[in-house]
């Protein structure tokens, strides 16, 4: 007989505040930004790690049109909110029947995945919702721009499936003023004339993400009636680009204070002794390390906020702690409430200044936090 393990009743070291109220907010500024497109919201990879459940019920109350994700396992999890889900990139041959069977939004990418969804659905004796993926630039999935015009024609003359809508991807608009850009709408526009032309048309017509959103009004107006979001819904933008959105950040990572001491002058701090103490200080150490998602960039460079006030990080972040200066809070004690991202006032710390810092984009940032860390939605 197996015996359970003992659960542990003790909160968490490391915890994310996720605002849903905040999330809700955003999505209303969004919402009315692209009126009178409607909005699917983007919920790849668990919600970016924020706990797609709770997000994903949150935007459902707000009416939010559809959700968009990367693979079935992402999809299952949605379908009984009763909102309209999209595998957004492609679909393997595996994955057709149980997707079909389930009504979930199935992407074309090119004939071979047109005929076979159709044989499925067929074979299931029903239809399958398809919206049809051009590369117009992007050069990582879709029926290539040259070749759409034909393979949509053929694909829309198979039993079985219902042509729901078309789209592609942008790769740089976040560069305002993009000439690519402009260039990927003008060629997918003209695409779309010359589906009408013969008899085709599309009750969803989508092109712009987030970045689009800020930085391509076109994308957000006829033709185009849908628009994808994700990362804006969390209060983040690519740290290039305009932020014409008025969006607040959801979330703040936190954690506690697990020792406070004073080393002498000349001590050492962490592997690689990448920092000695010019005169003796006042040094804390808190429950969170790159494990954790805290950029292993932020070493001798970053900082924390305790009590408000901005402690710098010294050393080589550890896997599962950090050592901060204490010397602007002496008060400061065990058990103390650490903000590593987030955080009030012109001292808060911003998912893109840890991006900066790593030279990535916001998008790593919020992937990467740690599965130890508790989401707890307020």
């Amino acid at each position: 007989m197996n015996t359970p393990h003992p659960s542990c009743s003790t909160p968490r070291r490391v915890w994310l505040d996720i605002s849903l109220d905040t999330l809700r907010t955003n999505y209303r500024h969004i919402a009315r930004a692209v009126s009178p497109c409607s909005v699917m919201a983007v919920l790849k990879a668990n919600a970016y790690g924020l706990g797609v459940r709770p997000i994903a019920g949150a935007l459902a109350h707000e009416g939010v049109a559809a959700f968009g994700v990367a693979e079935p396992h992402e999809a299952f999890a949605l379908l009984d909110l009763g909102i309209p889900i999209h595998i957004l990139g492609s679909v393997l041959p595996d994955e057709i029947p149980e997707l079909v069977a389930v009504g979930v939004v199935l992407p074309v990418t090119d004939l071979d995945t047109a005929r076979a969804v159709s044989r499925e659905a067929v074979r299931q004796g029903r239809t399958a919702t398809v919206h049809f993926k051009v590369d117009t630039g992007m050069g990582r999935l879709g029926m290539l721009i040259g070749e759409a015009a034909e393979t949509i024609q053929a694909a829309c003359r198979l039993p079985g499936l219902k042509a729901n809508g078309i789209y592609t991807h942008f790769p740089v608009a976040y560069q305002t003023g993009s000439a690519f850009t402009r260039e990927q709408i003008r060629r997918f526009t003209k695409l779309l004339d010359t589906l009408s032309a013969s008899g085709l048309s599309f009750a969803q017509r989508h092109i712009a993400n987030s970045d689009a959103v800020n930085n391509v009004p076109e994308a957000c107006h006829p033709p185009f009636n849908l628009v994808r979001t994700g990362i804006n819904l969390h209060g983040s933008f690519d740290t290039e680009g305009m932020r014409v959105l008025d969006l607040a950040p959801v979330l703040t990572l936190k954690t506690r204070l697990t020792a406070a001491r004073t080393l002498p002058a000349g001590a050492s701090i962490g592997y690689g002794l990448s920092y000695r103490l010019p005169q003796a200080t006042r040094v804390g150490t808190i429950s969170a390390g790159y494990a954790d998602g805290l950029p292993l960039a932020l070493s001798n460079r970053g900082h924390v906020l305790i009590r408000g006030v901005p402690c710098p990080i010294l050393g080589r972040l550890s896997m599962d702690y950090t050592t901060v200066s204490l010397e602007q809070v002496p008060d400061a004690a065990v058990g103390d409430e650490v903000v590593c991202l987030g955080g009030e006032g012109p001292m808060a710390i911003s998912v893109e200044d840890w991006a900066h810092l790593k030279n990535t984009h916001p998008y790593e940032i919020i992937c990467s936090l740690g599965s130890r860390v508790e989401r707890r939605y307020r």
